[in-house]
């Protein structure tokens, strides 16, 4: 919690006030049992009814100011509890958008998702109990004690056996609570990550009539989570009866030799009254404690897994004073090797290339060849392991990487548009574009013609994951939200797979003749999308099998010609 705790500044008043009240509410508890006992052994012993009139006033006052100051408490502990959860949410999602992929490949989505929902609510839980619970039991415990022995020191010495006994029982329970709890949040990750997966391809799940196995599936791991759920609650089930027993053993035993000393006349009956609610503030102050302690563990394991994200540093590295502008859009991969963190196998091997400001670059190869891990290098979404990948003759690191990703305008295989409006979406790219320039973006994108369709044009609504729109239609507002930026590099990944060869064609056209100055690059299936190319890179298990035009790739690379005579057939048969 120490590397948590600098984030409860914010609310380090209501953290402060929240315990203060809480003890003044305590106090309350304490003394109305007193002046319950007082009523009974002066004001009816003495038959005076204006003393029980004064007591019974002082009762109902002190019973109002320690409501008061426990609704004041709760609401401090709350706001103090969720807000310090909230900041530790928005640090966690701040820390997240700084990763990079390589990061976000330790990380299963359904685990970061459980971790800034689930954990972070548990880590306010907690709070707000260490400012209330934390602060109120051992108080109530304390003075209740305190005020046991003052009223009876040879009776209190019950508490002498059932204290001990008490502790035993919750230190063995705590003991195997920590690792179930842990368990717990790894499983609720599972069941999260069978819900996200199916309800992002519910329409394949659904077209291939799959319901059944997705609802076994998911059967089995909502199954697994309630399992070690009901393992939890165990330990809770068996700790209350065993809280029971000595509770009321001692109940039991305070009656039994209580009573005895009343027939004596060494105690009065209202001083037994309360020292039986002393007696059960006592003992209900130990299970308060064993609670928070059992919630605590629970919040611990949240703690230690916003910490793994928190302590992740980021692969991305920034070095010190670096260069905001980027020159132009040429290009330099020096004998780059890549290899994934996770893996000890080099994905992309001695890649060697030049583009010049300007240029249209095609790529191509078989699946698997590693066409965008590539790209994915260019704007440092991941850093090449050996050699150098310069952008305006300057090494990509040397770049700040706010700068570097605003000039290399990337169109990712996944075409992801966000809820809101077509105007919103595009507004990605720059936030403070005018209606003319998004219309600009659309039509250099060939979306324009589909967009201006729409009754309410630009304003017309985006569904999540923009599904109320064809793949096309998708592949062509993610590019024109792309040109938004007015980069001096555009990367194209397999972008134009979902339109039909005339359209992609009047998109690379547009590319030409209006965006003569910025470097394109284009990871294609087809070599219709990439014939026009000023050079091709042909990609072979990581490695640069080819590079040049069309026509001597045609003549001196076997890979490419296969792909071009297989397609060129598709073609003519179709």
């Amino acid at each position: 919690m120490k590397k948590l705790l600098p984030l409860m500044k914010k609310y380090l008043v209501f953290a402060i006030f929240s315990p203060i009240f809480m003890i003044l509410e305590v106090f309350g508890d304490i003394l109305i049992p007193y002046l319950m006992s007082l009523i009974v052994d002066v004001g009816i012993a003495n038959q005076d009814s204006s003393y029980i009139v004064k007591i019974g006033i002082y009762m109902i006052l002190a019973a109002l100011l320690a409501m008061i100051f426990g609704v004041t408490s709760s609401f401090f502990g709350a706001r103090a509890g969720y807000g310090f959860a909230s900041e530790i949410r928005q640090k966690t999602f701040e820390k997240i958008q700084g990763f990079s992929f390589a990061n976000l490949d330790n990380f299963s989505v359904s685990s970061l998702i459980t971790r800034l929902t689930n954990d972070c609510n548990t880590i306010g839980m907690v709070a707000m109990m260490s400012l209330r619970m934390a602060i109120r039991a051992p108080f109530m415990l304390i003075f209740a004690l305190f005020m046991a022995f003052r009223i009876n020191s040879s009776l209190a010495r019950v508490f002498l056996i059932s204290l001990p006994i008490l502790a035993i029982v919750i230190s063995l329970v705590l003991s195997k609570a920590r690792p179930i709890f842990l368990k717990m949040q790894k499983r609720v990750d599972s069941v999260n990550a069978v819900i996200q997966e199916n309800l992002t391809a519910i329409r394949v799940v659904k077209s291939f009539n799959r319901q059944e196995f997705e609802e076994a599936k998911f059967k089995k791991r909502n199954d697994n989570l309630m399992g070690t759920a009901l393992k939890a609650i165990s330990l809770i089930i068996i700790l209350m009866p065993a809280f029971n027993v000595v509770v009321y053993s001692t109940i039991i035993a305070v009656l039994w030799f209580g009573g005895q000393q009343i027939t004596l006349g060494t105690m009065g009956g209202g001083e037994l009254i309360s020292f039986i609610t002393y007696n059960t503030q006592i003992l209900m102050s130990l299970m308060m404690i064993s609670m928070y302690f059992m919630q605590l563990l629970r919040g611990s394991a949240s703690v230690t897994r916003i910490n793994e994200v928190l302590g992740t540093e980021s692969e991305i590295i920034e070095r010190q004073n670096p260069i905001e502008n980027i020159a132009d859009g040429s290009v330099s991969f020096d004998n780059v090797s890549f290899c994934y963190p996770s893996s000890s196998e080099s994905t992309l091997r001695n890649i060697n290339f030049d583009i010049r400001s300007g240029e249209t670059l095609g790529i191509i190869g078989s699946t698997g060849s590693s066409k965008s891990t590539l790209v994915q290098l260019l704007p440092r979404l991941y850093d090449a392991s050996e050699g150098s990948v310069m952008v305006g003759g300057v090494d990509v690191r040397d770049y700040d990487v706010e700068a570097l990703r605003d000039q290399v305008a990337f169109v990712l295989q996944n075409n992801t548009l966000f809820s809101g409006t077509i105007r919103e979406n595009m507004k990605w790219g720059n936030e403070n574009a005018s209606d003319e320039e998004i219309v600009e973006a659309l039509k250099k994108a060939q979306a324009w013609e589909f967009v201006s369709a729409y009754t309410d044009g630009l304003d017309h609504i985006v569904e999540q994951g923009g599904d109320n729109f064809s793949g096309g239609q998708k592949q062509r507002l993610c590019i024109a939200r792309a040109l938004m930026k007015t980069p001096k590099i555009i990367i194209l990944d397999d972008s134009t797979s979902a339109v039909d060869m005339a359209t992609d064609a009047k998109i690379q056209k547009a590319f030409k003749l209006e965006l003569p100055d910025v470097t394109t690059i284009i990871i294609a299936q087809r070599i219709a999308s990439i014939e026009f190319a000023d050079r091709i890179i042909v990609l072979h298990e990581g490695e640069v099998e080819s590079m040049g035009n069309h026509e001597k790739l045609i003549n001196e690379s076997s890979i490419y010609k296969e792909i071009y005579e297989s397609q060129q057939k598709g073609v003519i048969s179709a």
